[in-house]
């Protein structure tokens, strides 16, 4: 109760997550180690409906970091908003066997839907699957169309196979500019549009500064590592886009930016 009343004292914060979380949810949040993190996964149960156990394991899977990675990568004029998409996803739970092909990821997606919209976050609908576009005469077809509610945006979805390329980029801007000017609805802001690659190219993605043409590349992983190979590997991602971060001057800090990167290579407590 001494730790509870340490880590809530804002009563105005308290009092909406009290009404929607038990008592055994915030016992579940006492051993997360930084305020952000705990209102995060706080606010994603409250708003979520989350019982103990799926907050248990938003927080084992590192979710409030994997969506700290995804906005490490936008700048400061991205069109993309901020804490929408996570970077890596993890699809571990799909079933997918060695040398699967884009089609198979396509399906196991589809087959798990709940699975994959319960991984991408809050707000996120199924639309359309092999969205179909004429340009030209021509069809082009997108693989993945989703909604999200709260954003009132659609999310155009690109499923590819090994490390990203360049190319995937004027592709998907076109899926962007064909969504805009044929589907977008009034009152809708523009569509953005997530690449999902196996590796993901992270400086090459810095230089293209596809933020600011609202697409958006993250990393899948279809195996999760042992516990500790994930714990690692993320902080080390994490550093890296924050040193990113860093050389593009968002921050005049400096010294804020090391002191987040040493925690996540503290040692932590098992909790």
């Amino acid at each position: 109760m001494m730790q509870f009343a340490e880590q809530f004292p804002d009563a105005k914060i308290l009092s909406p997550l009290a009404t929607k979380l038990s008592w055994s949810h915030f016992v579940e949040l006492l051993p997360v180690k930084t305020d952000d993190a705990r209102l995060y996964y706080a606010h994603d149960a409250s708003q979520r409906c989350y019982g103990t156990k799926e907050l248990r394991h938003q927080i084992s899977r590192k979710a409030y970091e994997r969506k700290e990675i995804a906005n490490a990568e936008l700048s400061k004029d991205s069109v993309v908003p901020f804490n929408v998409f996570k970077d890596p996803y993890l699809l571990d739970l799909f079933g997918l066997k060695d040398n699967f092909l884009e089609a198979d990821l396509e399906k196991a997606i589809l087959k798990e839907i709940e699975a994959f919209i319960l991984e991408f976050g809050h707000g996120f609908s199924f639309v359309e699957r092999q969205k179909r576009m004429i340009l030209d005469g021509e069809d082009i077809v997108l693989d993945l169309l989703f909604y999200h509610r709260i954003l009132k945006r659609l999310i155009a979805i690109e499923l590819k196979l090994g490390r990203f390329k360049a190319e995937y980029f004027g592709q998907m801007a076109l899926y962007l500019k064909w969504l805009d000017r044929y589907e977008r609805q009034p009152g809708e802001e523009g569509p953005i549009g997530l690449i999902l690659c196996a590796t993901a190219s992270r400086e090459k993605i810095e230089m293209l500064e596809l933020d600011k043409s609202g697409i958006v590349v993250a990393e899948y992983w279809t195996a999760m590592p042992p516990k500790v190979d994930f714990e690692r590997k993320i902080r080390e991602i994490l550093a890296q886009a924050k040193e990113r971060l860093a050389r593009r001057n968002l921050l005049s800090d400096g010294n804020a930016v090391e002191r987040e990167i040493e925690y996540f290579y503290e040692e932590k407590d098992e909790g």
